[in-house]
């Protein structure tokens, strides 16, 4: 069984061997982990396969398969990912304010690390990548929990990825994986206070909704994507209808895809048939309220439940509204404050549904795929923190730091 407290022992160690570390000597290895993926691209497609071949075998959802596989192109992009996070500033020793009192004391607010971060999530084998990037520039060790779905995908990555950080004469014991797939192993690391500073799931609701009941570690939720597209009555119909179509077809597995459309009634007649017809390409089964099967009889009735729904698979909920004040109530009653657009040409209506919607991101005239910390220039992402504590949206390296007060004083003592 493996030994945790082992793990914590180098992590410690670990994150201080970071907190000496330049700027430049990260970004180095952050190149070279990025050229070793490419040189090993092989070895991990061939280590990805078992894990897809597994997941066949056992029946693995399209969309979650979607999320497990890699590619030639995704290995390219979790390189250039951590590229990015290399040619990004490096916010640790930001001061990020300062002033001085009246006594003289001269204060500052220094951005820290967090120290070791843990990172349970399920089959993204992307997400090692990502997460050591992150957490390595941002000057945190990070230990990694990955699902077992993709254990032999996240086992290539993290020697690739330790091999170079040996390299360039860093200590491994800044990035270390957690192998053993007994669930008690992880709520035991779930607990591991002692050495562990913050806890971050990213995955299912039920692995997100486990990991905020059993840690003792703060935790940063990143949540569920029940992301909603509202198409107004001022809006350009085949904008409207490109933006779902991307949303909603791109990759179904993801949490920033497209779930639940509402939809202006006066507009149902010129823009359901449009619609329809752009998503029969990936055969997307439509859910609707009376309202909408009225125009198109061979949509699925809605239930209740399906406005609630992650989906993550080719269906998609539909509601009609008749202003966007009740737009923005069911919006805010059946999403999970992740991500949701308006499409409509009528500014006034859109700063009103940008202001009213309390989710992470809101959008005017754009898909909701774009909710990644690769598309907002983060380089890479640890999750998209549906929260409000601390870091909300896609969390880059300023998500993943402290900070501290540091007073300069030549003698003063309190009266």
């Amino acid at each position: 069984m493996t030994n945790l407290n082992e793990m914590g022992e180098r992590a410690s160690h670990g994150k201080r061997v970071l907190s000496r570390l330049p700027a430049e000597e990260k970004n180095r290895a952050l190149d070279m982990a990025a050229k070793r993926l490419l040189d090993h691209k092989e070895e991990i497609l061939s280590a990805n396969g078992k894990d897809m071949e597994s997941a066949r075998n056992r029946g693995m959802s399209q969309g979650l398969q979607d999320r497990l596989k890699l590619s030639e192109d995704r290995i390219a992009a979790m390189a250039q990912g951590l590229r990015q996070i290399a040619a990004l500033p490096d916010c640790v020793g930001e001061v990020m304010e300062e002033f001085e009192r009246p006594n003289g004391l001269k204060i500052a607010k220094i951005r820290v690390p967090m120290g070791v971060i843990g990172i349970i999530y399920e089959a993204r084998p992307n997400v090692t990548a990502d997460a050591f990037g992150l957490c390595f520039k941002a000057g945190n060790a990070v230990i990694l929990k990955g699902g077992s779905d993709a254990l032999e995908s996240n086992k290539a990555i993290v020697q690739v990825l330790c091999e170079a950080l040996e390299e360039c004469g860093i200590s491994g014991d800044v990035l270390q994986l957690i192998t053993d797939v007994d669930r008690k192993v992880t709520v035991e690391f779930m607990r591991l206070k002692k050495y562990v500073d913050l806890l971050i799931p990213r995955g299912s609701a039920g692995l997100i909704r486990s990991v905020v009941e059993n840690s003792t570690i703060p935790v940063i939720e990143t949540g569920t994507g029940n992301c909603h597209i509202y198409v107004d009555k001022e809006a350009n119909l085949d904008m409207a209808a490109n933006i779902i179509y991307n949303a909603k077809t791109q990759r179904i597995g993801v949490c920033n895809a497209c779930e639940s459309l509402v939809i202006h009634k006066e507009i149902r007649e010129a823009f359901l048939p449009k619609l329809k017809e752009i998503l029969d390409s990936h055969k997307v089964e439509l859910r609707g309220d009376e309202e909408i099967r009225e125009v198109l009889p061979d949509c699925v009735p809605a239930m209740e439940e399906d406005y609630g729904t992650e989906y993550l698979d080719y269906i998609l909920s539909l509601k009609t509204v008749g202003t966007v004040e009740e737009a923005i109530a069911h919006i805010n009653k059946y999403n999970t404050m992740h991500s949701d657009c308006i499409v409509t040409d009528n500014p006034q209506t859109a700063e009103k549904f940008l202001k009213e919607i309390d989710s992470a991101c809101v959008y005017w005239n754009a898909s909701t795929r774009f909710t990644d910390g690769f598309e907002f220039g983060f380089g890479a992402e640890i999750g998209i923190s549906t929260q409000k504590l601390h870091a909300r949206g896609p969390m880059g390296l300023k998500e993943l730091t402290s900070y501290k007060y540091v007073i300069y004083g030549n003698g003063q003592v309190r009266t």
